[in-house]
């Protein structure tokens, strides 16, 4: 069985302040993240968009079956050591 946390349960009575809180429309305003360049993410994005489909076409179709193998392998042994 997988080890979890009990941190990240919400409380009750914060979740009831919330809901009381959203419908009267007083939930605080979270101040936006400033830390990152627009331009930079725009970039970024653009090259993750177009990451995995330059990747498979320049593979050979060997090498994408032995990748789509281990993957496959990774999957089932992480499936088995849970039964």
């Amino acid at each position: 069985m997988p080890k979890r946390s009990r941190t990240g349960k919400p409380d009750v009575n914060q979740m009831a302040a919330n809901l009381i809180d959203a419908i009267a429309g007083e939930l605080p305003v979270e101040p936006q993240d400033l830390s990152k360049n627009p331009n930079a993410v725009a970039l970024g994005r653009l090259g993750g968009l177009k990451g995995g489909k330059a990747r498979a076409a320049k593979l050979s179709a060997k090498r994408r079956r032995d990748i789509a193998r281990q993957a496959a392998s990774a999957r089932w042994k992480t499936r088995d050591s849970k039964a």
